[in-house]
């Protein structure tokens, strides 16, 4: 065989073995999400049948059970409000941040390792003051509280995120701006803005999936009234068993917004996450 054949043969080879390492990925990763979904659509005898029964009669029982005898769309409703009003508040406050932090280097370095262990600090270890704070103001099962605790967590993240992209943006730029005559506030609105603008997308949408999946602050703060969707799916736990059947429904649906989002907004990812990769 030749040098030629057996280069060929060598990358064949290794072209087969990402395909199937990419397969098994992609299998351990939507057997979960099949299988959740397989079984929000059995009867109960079904789910708890063993061996797993693989064929069956399917019902959306379990799905009217969540509508009709949970609190699953306030809960929805909630997590949306929770969702748009963190990334209100986070976003521009992480792009102030971070702006200030890679043009001025405010806090000579330090304050951002300051403002980086509030996301390393667990949050369970601070939920008790927190929960304290609230019920002395009013704020327990208010989704402003979840709407605070959540924008508090999330700003570090978004913060080191977006310093990184900020410093990748040449200063020449800016300067050149006030130069001709612009203002300092008018180069960063013409001409950082428009070149941040795939990280905000990105740090937007990292916010969105941690604020969606938070189940901590609202475990602990809500009751009835801000409930969001972990919460209501938490619910299907009760002192007489697990449910699984609508448990795995609100589950589903649970999913399908982030889904969509994922899916609408998958292109900004990429080009935020190999922003200023190539000069």
């Amino acid at each position: 065989m030749s040098q030629a054949d057996s280069r060929k043969m060598k990358n064949v080879v290794e072209n087969l073995l990402c395909h199937l390492a990419v397969i098994g990925i992609m299998v351990v990763t939507i057997f979960p999400l099949v299988w959740m979904f397989m079984t929000s659509i059995k009867m109960e005898h079904d789910i708890l049948t063993l061996p797993p029964t693989l064929l069956f009669e399917p019902t959306l029982k379990n799905y009217s059970f969540v509508f009709e005898r949970s609190k699953f769309i306030p809960g929805l409703i909630n997590s949306l409000a929770v969702v748009c009003a963190t990334i209100a508040i986070t976003i521009p406050i992480g792009m102030l941040a971070a702006y200030s932090f890679a043009r001025f280097n405010v806090g000579g370095g330090h304050l951002q390792f300051y403002i980086l262990t509030v996301r390393m600090f667990p949050p369970i270890a601070a939920i008790i003051p927190f929960f304290v704070i609230f019920r002395n103001v009013g704020l327990l099962d208010n989704v402003l509280s979840l709407v605070i605790l959540n924008a508090l967590f999330n700003s570090p993240f978004t913060i080191w995120l977006l310093y990184g992209f900020f410093r990748e943006i040449p200063l020449d730029l800016e300067e050149a701006a006030m130069i001709e005559g612009s203002t300092r506030f008018g180069a960063f609105r013409e001409i950082v803005l428009p070149l941040i603008a795939p990280a905000l997308a990105v740090a937007a949408i990292f916010t969105c999936l941690f604020t969606w999946n938070e189940f901590l602050f609202a475990f602990i703060l809500t009751r009835s009234e801000a409930i969001t969707v972990t919460r209501v799916v938490a619910g299907f736990w009760t002192e007489r068993g697990i449910l699984w059947g609508p448990l795995s429904a609100a589950a589903s649906l649970c999913v399908v917004p982030m889904f969509i989002f994922a899916m609408l907004v998958q292109r900004y990812i990429v080009r935020g996450l190999t922003f200023g990769a190539v000069k």
